[in-house]
């Protein structure tokens, strides 16, 4: 009666922790492995994880309720099977808990030819979708930076012809495919399309169905290290998407992409720079030059230098005049939750940087709240420290926790994941 009990009880306990971690299954994007990769660096335990979230909140989707049948299935398949061994149910019971989050992953693993070929469908219509309407396809990628290149091109060519982008951060294989088929109509001239990736060969599959006319690399930084073990791997992973373009876009200031433009010859390759005004396209200090001339002045940039040389280099060659250029760079918008600056009621401003985050972004950030206020006002940094750095990310952390320390008064640590790094940073 006891051992009923007993097991029944981690049961339940196994179902909450169960959903913890199917919410971290959702958020890295339902890859196998990631499940397991977390709870290894939580320690197996994911505190200040709840069942709920408050940034990534579990959203109950068919694939979703797909995943955490089979998840269960997996599960109770365990303890039938230990108990069948001899164990205590308890015991069994027991055993399975420890193992929720190697159970989840199986289940991505066992769901995932599913979920592909469920998939396959809204691929096929997004392919005819873009045959039917035939726009100008621009791609862009890069470690960071991507979204917010999207966004400030989109808003340049606005001005002068259609323009549909991905929204947000669609830009995997289904985000990409239900951005076509629920955001582009007739007319279209240009669809600016975001393009990310885990591995090699994502990107070269994305192009095979979604093929760019103009792609675009923004920036090369350790990010997803967990999953590319190096940078070098990130930039041919991402070089993928050069592959079926007539013109290539890259970051002229990142030595990598200089290499990666100096191999291309079969393509016209556009360089973009926010320090060398010999580039093809460049802003710097405000300054626009288009191929070493100057075309004019912007006050305020809602991006880096470099994301918006690259938004101007694509405009040009689509055929928006220098001065349209300009003047539309203006009033550009920023990506939603990058560096976006509110002013509370308090009187307080708030630099709103939770998207993403990654070296450098966070490097700028940390410029941009030392250059905010009154030379005398109180900054406060709010940080859980970036993730998913490989081998460099306790270094990463550490370092940027330093640099906080002599910008920030006061430094609040989020979560657990970097707590320790941060801390003696």
């Amino acid at each position: 009666m006891i051992d009923r009990a007993a097991g029944a009880a981690l049961l339940v306990i196994a179902l909450v922790d169960g959903v913890r971690w199917l919410r971290v299954a959702q958020r890295e994007h339902y890859l196998s492995g990631s499940v397991t990769r977390f709870a290894l660096r939580w320690r197996w335990v994911a505190l200040g994880l709840g069942v709920r979230g408050r940034t990534s909140k579990l959203a109950w989707t068919r694939r979703m309720r797909v995943l955490a049948f089979v998840a269960v299935f997996i599960h109770v398949g365990i303890i039938l099977s230990m108990s069948a061994f001899g164990l205590p149910f308890s015991g069994s019971a027991l055993f399975a808990l420890l193992l929720v989050p190697v159970t989840v992953d199986a289940a991505l693993l066992a769901t995932a030819p599913i979920e592909r070929r469920l998939g396959g469908r809204f691929v096929r219509r997004a392919t005819e979708k873009l045959r039917t309407i035939a726009p100008t396809v621009v791609a862009i990628t890069g470690s960071y930076g991507k979204t917010s290149t999207k966004v400030v091109l989109a808003h340049l060519l606005s001005g002068t012809r259609s323009v549909s982008a991905s929204p947000a951060s669609f830009n995997n294989r289904a985000g990409l495919a239900r951005a076509i088929n629920e955001g582009l109509s007739t007319g279209t001239d240009v669809f600016v399309a975001e393009m990310g990736t885990y591995g090699p060969g994502e990107i070269a599959e994305l192009c095979a169905w979604c093929p760019p006319d103009i792609a675009v690399m923004t920036a090369i930084g350790p990010v997803h290290l967990e999953r590319f073990k190096n940078e070098d791997n990130i930039v041919k992973a991402k070089s993928e998407i050069f592959a079926s373009a007539r013109t290539v876009v890259v970051n002229f200031d990142d030595p990598r992409l200089v290499a990666v433009a100096d191999s291309v010859t079969d393509k016209r390759v556009l360089r973009v720079s926010g320090t060398r005004s010999d580039a093809d396209a460049a802003v710097i200090d405000g300054d626009v030059y288009v191929r070493g001339t100057k075309v004019g002045r912007v006050e305020t940039l809602a991006t880096a230098p470099t994301n918006a040389a690259a938004a101007v280099a694509v405009a040009i060659e689509l055929g928006v005049s220098p001065a349209d250029v300009v003047k539309r760079l203006a009033t550009a918008p920023g990506a939603a939750h990058r560096l976006e600056a509110t002013t509370a009621a308090s009187g307080v401003v708030v630099l709103d940087d939770t998207f993403n985050s990654n070296p450098a972004g966070a490097r700028r950030a940390l410029e941009l709240l030392k250059a905010s206020g009154s030379p005398t006002g109180r900054r406060v940094l709010i940080t859980p420290g970036m993730v998913e750095l490989g081998s460099r990310q306790r270094a990463e952390n550490e370092a940027f926790a330093a640099d906080a320390g002599a910008v920030a008064s006061v430094i609040g640590i989020v979560g657990q994941t970097n707590a320790a790094a941060l801390a003696a940073g």
